[in-house]
């Protein structure tokens, strides 16, 4: 069993990240081995949990993983450490649209049948405060909400009265954050910079995050609470439950991945799988790394922010042709949203790998939502007929949308086709996780190996 806490909150907005990552780094710096864990398919909270706990941040996704597999992947992310942190999605009981609780903090919760500590913007409020915590603690029975942490608390006075309220609702409080000195990270069009553009000033932010919540939480009462959760039934998720195929040679093929500031959006669960199916894995970086790594059998590109490095991405034309050969020989190639646009013949006017007849540029449009998809045509991730669930998230626009051989049908919020499937070259804006389907990567490997 490993103790753990829910940090979830009634809107966007109330300082989940601040205080989940707070107290992360705080226990780490304690001396527990902190697992840090998101709900719902961000990319770039993770980062911030990353480097405050050391371990990879991982994501809860009731909706693309489906709720059976939240407990193995907690479990297995979680596997020897001391705490796990969870930080929760938009309000605490919003999931995705339509479709209930699924896939809400409050239904993450109650799969990891773990405590809840609801964190409260209290500015601009004071006894109020006890009604919302007292409607959010009982609106769902088999939710736990078993503590509150106030936020952006404008007095020594103001904090009295918040929590003189809030003696009444029978939910303690276990801390309370000035407003004096919010640690913020930068922001833009697609949320917080990721921890890997800015890693000095991250690993101050962090810091600074994890001195604000020992000076305002009360850390001995959130552990003992985070160790109050019961067992949970079931084993851990394995990533060699699916047997790796033969490789030519009894060698493993290299597989290139993708990293480095323009390519910060993966789950760490897929390099997990392709090493388990077979596969070496080797990070590059393509606005610094001038050729593929020796070798290179198949190449994944995830996503991540390239149109903010159009230009560095454009002059590096050796990996641009690289990649170009690379798709040419007819090497596996899977790219998803930002690999997609590196794909692309250009990108907001500067060109890029030019391996796809398509044209890439920044969009005045938010695209967000979690998608039903089933497979067009036959690729290197999926026979055709294979149906999947992902998530969009970006705000560029690609013209054409589809080739010839389209990746994707979509079915919500409008029925289109979405992507290019271009000999064993698998190019689309649709994020998939692969935890819940383990064969993508097996397909991927051994077209590798084929």
């Amino acid at each position: 069993m490993v103790a753990r806490l829910v940090i979830a909150a009634p809107s966007s907005g109330s300082g989940k990240t601040t205080v989940a990552t707070g107290l992360m780094a705080a226990f780490t710096a304690a001396g527990l081995a902190v697992s840090p864990h998101k709900v719902g398919p961000d990319y770039i909270d993770p980062g911030y949990h990353a480097l405050a706990t050391g371990r990879p941040g991982r994501n809860l996704d009731a909706y693309l993983c489906g709720p059976d597999l939240i407990a193995p992947l907690f479990a297995h992310g979680s596997a020897g450490c001391d705490l796990a942190v969870v930080e929760g999605v938009m309000g605490m009981y919003d999931g995705a649209a339509g479709q209930g609780e699924l896939a809400s903090t409050a239904h993450v919760a109650k799969l990891l049948r773990a405590p809840v500590v609801l964190v409260v913007d209290a500015s601009s409020q004071s006894r109020s405060v006890a009604a919302l915590v007292h409607g959010f603690a009982s609106w769902d029975p088999e939710v736990r909400v078993a503590g509150v942490i106030l936020n952006k608390v404008g007095s020594d006075r103001h904090e009295t009265l918040l929590r003189e309220a809030l003696e009444e609702s029978g939910v303690p409080v276990l801390g309370a954050l000035r407003r004096v000195r919010q640690v913020r990270a930068p922001s833009r069009h697609l949320g917080l910079v990721p921890v890997a553009e800015r890693q000095a000033e991250a690993v101050e932010s962090v810091a600074a995050l994890a001195a604000q919540v020992r000076e305002g939480c009360d850390l001995e009462a959130l552990l003992a609470l985070a160790r109050s959760a019961p067992s949970l039934p079931g084993g851990a998720w394995d990533p060699g439950a699916v047997p790796a195929p033969a490789s030519a040679g009894g060698r493993a093929p290299r597989v290139a991945v993708a990293g480095g500031a323009a390519f910060t959006f993966s789950y760490a669960e897929h390099t997990e799988l392709l090493t388990a199916a077979g596969a070496e894995v080797v990070p590059f970086d393509p606005l610094h790394d001038e050729r593929l790594p020796d070798g290179t059998a198949g190449l994944v590109i995830g996503g991540g922010f390239p149109e903010v490095y159009a230009p560095e991405l454009s002059a590096n034309q050796p990996l641009r042709a690289a990649v170009a050969e690379l798709a040419r020989s007819g090497a596996p190639v899977a790219a998803e949203c930002a690999g997609l646009l590196y794909l692309a013949r250009e990108l907001d006017g500067k060109p890029m790998c030019g391996v796809l007849d398509a044209e890439a540029r920044m969009s005045e449009r938010l695209t967000l939502g979690y998608r039903e998809a089933v497979a067009v045509s036959d690729s290197v991730l999926a026979a055709a007929g294979t149906r999947t669930r992902g998530h969009e998230f970006h705000r560029t626009v690609v013209e054409p949308g589809a080739g010839p051989a389209p990746a994707w049908g979509l079915h919500a919020p409008e029925r289109r086709v979405e992507g290019f499937v271009q000999g064993n070259v698998h190019a689309s804006y649709l994020h998939t996780h692969w935890a819940a389907r383990p064969e993508v990567a097996r397909r991927f490997v051994d077209r590798c190996t084929a």
